[in-house]
This record gives structure tokens, C-alpha cells and sequence, in this order.
């Protein structure tokens, strides 16, 4: 049987929950790129198999997390998401790409690490 969170999905008074959260996605304005440190990995696990560049560490407003996300997978020449998850944003970009888009957020002022294998 699944873990209950206590969130609230849906009523059958007033429906579905997710579409009604008042809160913005992310903080309230974006930090500089020099005061961020991201994390670039890659990743395959609950993919089956296929390889995402998953970048996280991010402190941006949601408009601006998507227009990074756009900037990263235009310079790939691949597909992605940007997503706020309970472990902060991320941007994942499909495909083994981390040299690409570290040598891009580097340029655009970013601190930029590896991480993982």
C-alpha cells in the first residue's frame, strides 16, 4: 500500500488540488549565476535505461528556470524538462551531454561541478 503525505490531491467538492496551490513555483526572484554552485550529473535510474544530464542547485523564479532549461537544450540540440521537485529545481536534458552544458552555464556565469559517476 503507497505512503499517504497528508497532501490533499483531490475533493470531490472542490477537485483536483494540484491546479488550485496558490504558491509560486520557486523563490520570489533568481540569485545571480555567481553566487550558484550546480550540480551536473548523469543519470539512468526509473528511465529504463535511457540517459539524462540532470542539473540541480538551482535558486531561480520558474520563468527563469524554464528559459535556462530552453538555452540548455537548444545548445544540446536535445530534448528536456525543468521541473520543481521536493529536493529543489532541476533541469534535465535527455542524453549524455554533461560537457556541453557545463562549458555553457560557465559561460553564462554559473559555478558548475560534477557529481556523481
Amino acid at each position: 500500500m503507497a505512503k499517504q503525505k497528508g497532501k490533499l490531491v483531490y475533493s470531490t467538492q472542490s477537485g483536483d488540488q494540484r491546479k488550485n496551490s496558490d504558491t509560486p513555483a520557486g523563490p520570489a526572484h533568481s540569485l545571480p549565476p555567481a553566487q550558484q554552485n550546480l550540480k551536473v550529473m548523469r543519470d539512468k535510474k526509473g528511465r529504463k535505461g535511457k540517459v539524462v544530464t540532470v542539473i540541480s542547485g538551482f535558486s531561480l523564479t520558474h520563468d527563469d528556470l524554464k528559459t535556462l532549461a530552453k538555452t540548455l537544450k537548444t545548445a544540446c540540440g536535445s530534448g528536456g524538462t525543468a521541473k520543481n521537485d521536493d529536493d529543489g529545481q532541476i533541469i534535465e536534458v535527455q542524453g549524455d551531454h554533461r560537457e556541453k552544458v557545463a562549458e555553457k552555464l560557465q559561460s553564462l556565469g554559473y559555478k558548475v561541478k560534477f557529481a556523481g559517476g
